[in-house]
């Protein structure tokens, strides 16, 4: 909560473990978001990892994840389609936090 890089994620207006139903390509998508914030024009979902260690480079993070994270950010662009939606891992054991570039999480749906 004190730590500099992303205190914010964790102020005023961001909400814990959030709730979100979606559609992608036919299929119902049930998620619970580990940390929302929505600011006048972007959403920022952050997901809570564990691994031990965790990746230090983008490319070693397992598709799994990239391919949850892009879901997501399918589903919340449907939801918030004004806004840009980030879209970041926050690795526990650091803490650590990794944003995931948009070309990525497309490339991973």
């Amino acid at each position: 909560l004190n730590h500099t890089e992303f205190s914010f994620l964790f102020g005023p207006g961001s909400q814990a473990e959030v709730p979100m139903v979606g559609e992608i390509d036919g299929q119902v998508m049930s998620a619970q978001l580990d940390r929302l914030l929505v600011t006048d024009d972007t959403v920022y979902v952050i997901d809570y990892k564990t691994n031990r260690p965790p990746p230090k480079k983008i490319e070693d993070i397992a598709v799994i994840y990239l391919k949850q994270m892009a879901a997501y950010r399918l589903a919340l662009q449907r939801i918030y389609p004004e806004h840009s939606v980030r879209c970041l891992l926050l690795w526990s054991d650091g803490p650590d936090l990794m944003e995931l570039p948009n070309t990525l999480l497309t490339e991973n749906l």
